[in-house]
C-alpha cells in the first residue's frame, strides 16, 4: 500500500492530537480524530481550535475544508485506520508524583476490537518507562494481530506545527523492522527533510522524553538558583548567564533566570519520572530532581517575596497589575502556570490583584474566577502600586513605560522573566526590580 493511502487514526484531540491530526493531514493522508468529548469533536469538525496555538488554526481549518480531516466520538471509526497514534493526556495522580494511565490504557482498550490485521498502534503519550511493554502484553490478548511501537513527541507550545513537520528529530522505539519500516513511510515527506532517525526499543524511547525534559528542567532550575545567589553577593545572573552560555558545552538556550516553567508537561513528567524511578528501585538516581523541583517552585516565592519587600507585609490596601497568566508567551495554556499562581497567591494575601494576558484570560479566568482581568495591558497597569511582568509576550516588552508612568500609583516593576529594558523602564522614572540583577 503507498503510504499516503494507508489512513491514520489519532486517539485524543487536545493539544497534541489536534496537531498531529491535522498536520499528518496536510502530508497527504487521510486522518480521523477521535475522542470522547463531544463539544470538542463538533468545535474540531467546524475547523476551529479549542485552544490557541499560532498557526494551527488556519491549518485546521484547510486540512478539514480538504475532506481528508475528520472527526468523530464513535471508536469503531479506528476499523478503517492502518496506523493509530494515542495522544491522550498522561495527568499527575491526585495525591502523588505518578502519572495516570488511565487514558492511555482506555484509548488502546477502546480500539483493540476495531483494529484490523496488521494494524500498528503508535504511542505519542509521555507515559511512565515500562507502559509500552504492558501495553503490547495487553494487545497480544485483546487484538493480536496488531503491533506496537512508542514514537515520543517533542512539541513546543508555541511553535507545534514546526516541531512536527520539521522536527529536530524522529525518535521510534519498535520490536521489529516492519514497524519501523511502516513509520518510515508515515515520515516520508519529512525524512526526505534530512530528519536524524533514531530507532531505540521500546523502554528508551519512553525514557527519551521525560531525560530531555528532566535537563530542560535542570537547566532552568540552574540558572534561578544562580539568580539566588547573585542577588545575595549583589551580582547580575544576566550577565553571568551570558558569560556561561559562551561555553560549548553549556549554550546559551534556557539561560533566563526568571520566575520558572510550568505548563501541563515539565512539572508532571519530572515528578512521574521521580515516581517511576523509585518503582524501579533508582530512586537516588533521580533525588536531584526534587532539589529542582523545589528551586523551580521557590522563584515563585521570591517574587511574592520581593513586592511585600516593596509594598508591605499587608497587601490589602494595595492593587497589584499582573502582566502574564499564560505559563510562556505564544500559548493561552495556564496549566500549573507561575504568573497565575502568583497572581492568585497575593489575591489569596489581600491584594486586589488585575491580571492581563493576549490570549490566556478566558482560561485564566476559568481557573481563578475571583481574580480581576483587564482588556489590555494600559488598562491593567493604571492605578496600581507595583507592575508584575510575569510572561514575556512580546507586546509588554514593546509598551512605553514612560506612558504608562503617568498612569500608576506608584512606579514600581518587578521583571519576573528579565525581559524588559531595564535601562529604559529606570530612565522613565521607574524603581526596577528583576531577579538575580542589582535592583534600581
Amino acid at each position: 500500500m503507498s503510504p499516503m493511502k494507508q489512513v491514520l487514526s489519532v486517539i485524543g484531540t487536545g493539544y497534541l492530537g489536534a496537531t498531529h491530526a491535522a498536520c499528518m493531514s496536510s502530508l497527504g493522508f487521510t486522518v480521523i480524530g477521535i475522542d470522547t468529548d463531544p463539544g470538542k469533536i463538533e468545535q474540531l469538525s467546524k475547523g476551529e481550535l479549542p485552544f490557541y496555538e499560532p498557526g494551527l488554526d488556519e491549518l485546521l481549518r484547510t486540512e478539514v475544508a480538504s475532506g481528508r480531516l475528520t472527526f468523530t466520538t464513535d471508536f469503531s471509526a479506528a476499523a478503517k485506520a492502518d496506523i493509530h497514534f494515542i495522544c491522550v493526556g498522561t495527568p499527575q495522580k491526585a495525591g502523588s508524583l505518578a502519572a495516570d494511565l488511565t487514558y492511555v490504557e482506555g484509548a488502546v482498550a477502546a480500539i483493540a476490537p476495531h483494529l484490523k490485521a496488521g494494524s500498528l498502534v503508535v504511542g505519542k503519550s509521555t507515559v511512565p518507562v515500562g507502559t509500552a511493554q504492558k501495553l503490547l502484553a495487553q494487545l497480544s490478548i485483546t487484538a493480536p494481530q496488531a503491533d506496537l511501537a512508542w514514537n515520543p513527541e517533542f512539541l513546543r507550545e508555541g511553535f507545534a506545527v514546526e516541531d512536527t513537520l520539521r522536527p529536530n528529530r524522529l525518535v521510534v522505539g519498535v520490536t521489529n523492522d516492519r514497524a519501523e519500516e511502516i513509520l518510515k513511510q508515515v515520515y516520508a515527506p519529512i525524512l526526505e527533510l534530512k530528519t536524524p532517525w533514531i530507532r531505540a526499543d521500546l523502554p528508551t524511547a519512553e525514557l527519551v522524553k521525560v531525560a530531555a525534559n528532566s535537563f530542560l528542567a535542570t537547566k532552568i532550575s540552574f540558572i534561578n538558583a544562580m539568580a539566588e545567589v547573585c542577588e545575595a553577593a549583589g551580582g547580575d545572573v544576566t550577565v553571568l548567564a551570558q558569560a556561561i552560555g559562551y561555553d560549548p558545552r553549556i549554550g546559551n538556550r534556557f539561560l533566563q533566570a526568571g520566575i520558572g516553567f510550568g505548563g501541563g508537561c515539565l512539572p508532571k513528567d519530572i515528578r512521574a519520572f521521580m515516581a517511576r524511578a523509585e518503582e524501579l528501585g533508582a530512586k537516588q538516581a533521580l533525588e536531584f530532581l526534587r532539589e529542582i523541583d523545589a528551586i523551580n517552585l521557590r522563584a515563585r516565592q521570591r517574587v511574592i517575596d520581593l513586592v511585600r519587600g516593596e509594598l508591605s507585609d499587608d497587601l490589602s490596601l494595595y492593587s497589584i497589575a499582573i502582566l502574564g497568566a499564560a505559563f510562556k508567551p505564544d500559548s493561552d495554556d495556564v496549566r500549573d502556570s507561575p504568573a497565575l499562581d502568583i497572581a492568585a497567591q497575593l489575591s489569596a494575601a489581600g491584594a486586589n490583584v488585575t491580571v492581563h494576558d493576549p490570549k490566556a484570560m478566558p482560561n485564566a479566568k476559568k481557573r481563578f474566577p475571583a481574580l480581576n482581568f483587564a482588556p489590555d495591558a494600559k488598562n491593567c497597569v493604571a492605578g496600581s502600586d507595583l507592575v508584575l511582568h510575569l510572561t514575556e509576550w512580546r507586546e509588554y516588552r514593546d509598551l512605553n513605560p514612560t506612558e504608562l508612568f503617568a498612569t500608576v500609583k506608584n512606579a514600581i516593576v518587578i521583571d519576573g522573566r528579565n525581559a524588559l529594558d531595564r535601562d529604559k523602564w529606570i530612565a522613565a522614572g521607574w524603581k526596577f526590580h528583576a531577579l538575580g540583577r542589582t535592583n534600581a
